[in-house]
């Protein structure tokens, strides 16, 4: 899948969708990252800017092996290797989104997967949200964790062991949506087993539900059939 528009229209999406990562409380200073695939690569957050001094023209562009496209460019993200793969190998990925949001890193930490308790969740995300092993930064190694408990897999969302989450969708604006309802299942369900003993949805409840949301719920795209957010 290739993201629509021109590298330009890209780069000025992915700088008004990053604001979206502190508006929505899923990173701290620095950290988090989105990316976008493009025709030939991928454009890709610059590493160690803040978000609100972003612009269009500092998203870098690189290969899908990570390798930087423009000479011009900042360095990308420490995550670039991670998102490379996961492109190369999810071909229906068109957006990734990469958080250390709070709630969801924190089941992460335990590493325990967030239980589905929750309609909300059953609809987003078909299901529990997984939680992958650990894996070094900086290299391929999240990446293939990713693509390993992903493939197949209903849910857009993985928390990673001791790290944080990622995100994919066909656009990265889906891949952030995943992002914000993650974090916000996460804190719920945090809260729910302070409470007590919370009631995991049944799974025949669960289908029922992911396959109304899926193809009932909101109003259908007229181009893709898929519902808008």
């Amino acid at each position: 899948m290739t993201r629509p528009g021109s590298l330009q229209t890209v780069r000025e999406d992915l700088t008004r969708l990053h604001l979206e990562l502190p508006k929505n409380g899923l990173v701290t200073w620095t950290s988090g990252n989105i990316s976008a695939r493009v025709s030939g690569g991928m454009l890709i957050k610059p590493s160690g800017v803040t978000f609100e001094d972003l612009k269009p023209e500092q998203m870098v562009h690189t290969d899908l092996d990570a390798q930087i496209l423009e000479t011009h460019s900042l360095s990308p993200s420490s995550d670039t290797a991670t998102h490379a793969y996961i492109y190369r190998h999810l071909p229906d990925v068109g957006g990734i989104v990469h958080t250390h949001s709070p709630y969801a890193t924190a089941w992460a930490a335990n590493a325990r997967e967030i239980p589905c308790f929750l309609t909300a969740m059953a609809d987003e995300f078909g299901g529990p949200i997984p939680c992958g092993g650990f894996a070094p930064i900086g290299g391929e190694e999240i990446g293939a964790e990713v693509v390993r408990v992903l493939r197949g897999h209903r849910s857009p969302a993985i928390i990673l062991q001791n790290h944080g989450v990622f995100t994919v969708g066909k656009t990265p604006q889906a891949a952030l949506k995943a992002a914000v309802m993650c974090e916000d299942v996460a804190r719920t369900a945090f809260l729910a087993t302070q409470l007590g003993n919370p009631v995991p949805l049944d799974p025949a409840d669960i289908d029922r539900l992911y396959t109304r949301y899926t193809t009932v719920y909101g109003q259908r795209a007229a181009s893709t059939g898929e519902p808008t957010p």
